[in-house]
């Protein structure tokens, strides 16, 4: 098969050049290791760039997402003021009902302590209620992703902070268990938040313990009967945020035990996979060529595609591609080739 003789002869050409390399290097030879080091450096110095502009590409998103969200909450609020008296309910404070009323209507939670009363403002606040789903499950939940992926490490390093682990090792306990700890941390926050809003009702809202419980509960879970919310001033402003964040937080909590699931079941059946003993069929399966000879790159694509990492069609994607950029059609891939 050209894709595998073509893989197989990269790797003992590297090998055979990282053989050559080692040899010389016992020589004591002084240039030899400067000409290594500079070549080091040069190739640092080619990938830094890089790595900045990928860190300002993401730091640049996350900003942009304030800015969606400062966007979509101002415009809302202006509409919502504007119509003020077309919604009825507890009022507190025109402006910060008008946020309050939008910060309840995108996240679903519909308490119906404020609700329209008119054509106009039903209209405009079913306009709101699915832009702002949009906003909350493609815009925040990835903010909320990118903020938990960059505590991972210092979780970790919590957990393990009696533990001799270098930075190595931290890095490929996170990588490892990513989906393990995305989800003890949401769950940590989220059971923060709970334990904080519980309060909050209970001192600021005078409500008793089992009523700030229910509230809280009906609220992150979007359930909003609207028997108990937040009716004063102090409230809603702190709602606004609060409700906000426990929304999101919640969703990311179930988005990641759902994806933890998924990743012990696929851990499970690849450990399956390996130890399951070779037929004479599993040969003939893994035998991709029809040479009678099953070669470990033959191998490795089998096992792969037991495990489901991947399928027949993404192996024939990757070697159409391999074709056409194999110009001399020598089954391997050249400077020239690339030129």
């Amino acid at each position: 098969m050209g894709g595998d003789e073509a893989r197989e002869s990269l790797l003992s050409e590297h090998s055979n050049e990282k053989n050559d390399l080692d040899r010389r290097k016992p020589s004591g030879n002084g240039s030899e290791k400067e000409i290594n080091l500079k070549g080091k450096n040069d190739e640092q110095k080619a990938l830094h760039p890089q790595c900045i502009d990928a860190k300002s590409q993401a730091e640049f998103n996350f900003k942009a997402v304030f800015l969606w969200l400062a966007a979509y909450l101002g415009g809302g609020t202006i509409c919502f003021l504007l119509t003020d008296h077309e919604i009825k309910g507890i009022k507190t404070n025109g402006f910060l009902d008008a946020i309050y009323f939008c910060v309840v209507t995108m996240t679903t939670v519909g308490y119906g302590d404020l609700v329209p009363d008119s054509q106009v403002s039903k209209l405009l606040a079913c306009i709101y209620v699915f832009t702002g789903m949009a906003l909350v499950g493609l815009i925040l939940s990835k903010a909320a992703d990118y903020i938990v992926e960059k505590q991972e490490l210092n979780l970790v390093k919590t957990l393990f902070k009696g533990a001799n682990f270098g930075s190595q090792e931290l890095s490929k306990e996170v990588e490892t268990n990513k989906a393990k700890y995305k989800f003890i941390l949401t769950a940590s926050i989220f059971l923060v938040l709970m334990i904080v809003g519980t309060i909050f009702l209970y001192f600021i809202e005078n409500l008793d313990f089992v009523d700030a419980l229910y509230c809280v509960c009906s609220t992150v879970t979007t359930l909003g009967y609207g028997d108990k919310s937040f009716s004063t001033t102090v409230g809603r402003a702190f709602a606004v945020f609060w409700i906000l964040s426990s929304t999101i937080c919640l969703a990311q909590s179930f988005a990641y035990l759902a994806e933890l699931y998924t990743e012990k079941r696929q851990r499970s059946l690849a450990k399956m996979v390996l130890a399951r003993k070779l037929s004479l069929l599993d040969l003939e399966a893994a035998d991709l060529d029809g040479d009678h000879v099953v070669s470990a790159t033959e191998f490795v694509l089998y096992k792969l595609k037991e495990m489901g990492k991947i399928s027949q069609e993404d192996i024939l994607v990757v070697m159409d591609i391999f074709r056409q950029l194999d110009f001399d059609q020598s089954g391997t891939l050249t400077e020239a080739d690339l030129r």
